[in-house]
């Protein structure tokens, strides 16, 4: 990861509007809020570089919507939701409801674990299971929402859904 800093900067100061983001198991260079062409243009060119120059190391190099991200090869995010649930496992305890929402190539692995994390056993069959995808898109995850602000309006309800029994109680009580 070392050799991709240099690479992203240089490609952070020709591409006005990137930045780079340093993250605890990845380095992502960002270009949303780059003139969208000549972003594209250069997180492109930036892949083939980064390829090029990584190519013996123990690193992948992918790109996302409006990323480019170098991390240590075998992180991923399934990765890390199966270990989660393996614990909880270990533990004895059982997820009871799982929400996982995605919007990137990079959520894929994730939307893969929890669709097998039932018939591997590491999710009970009580388990609600719901994995989004931000964005018509082809996707593992097998429900869709077309934006943020759908997220922000299914997160409320869900909110407003799940009121704890004691405030319902306590609203009950207040109208007699």
């Amino acid at each position: 990861m070392q050799m991709a800093e240099p690479v992203m900067k240089s490609y952070t100061e020709a591409t006005d509007g990137s930045c780079i983001e340093r993250k605890e198991s990845a380095l992502v260079w960002h270009y949303q809020d780059s003139d969208p062409g000549f972003g594209f243009s250069q997180a492109k060119e930036m892949l083939d570089h980064l390829e090029s120059v990584l190519s013996n190391e123990p690193v992948s190099v992918k790109s996302g919507q409006f990323i480019v991200e170098v991390k240590p090869q075998g992180i991923s995010k399934g990765l890390v939701v199966e270990k989660i649930f393996t614990t909880m496992t270990q533990k004895r305890k059982q997820a009871d409801f799982v929400l996982c929402i995605g919007d990137d190539r990079s959520d894929e692995d994730m939307f893969e674990i929890i669709d097998t994390a039932v018939s591997r056993g590491i999710l009970s069959y009580n388990t609600e299971v719901f994995a989004c995808t931000v964005g018509q898109k082809p996707s593992k995850a097998k429900y869709y929402l077309d934006d943020s602000s759908q997220v922000i309006n299914m997160l409320e309800s869900l909110a407003e859904a799940t009121d704890s029994p004691a405030s319902s109680d306590e609203e009950a009580d207040s109208s007699l």
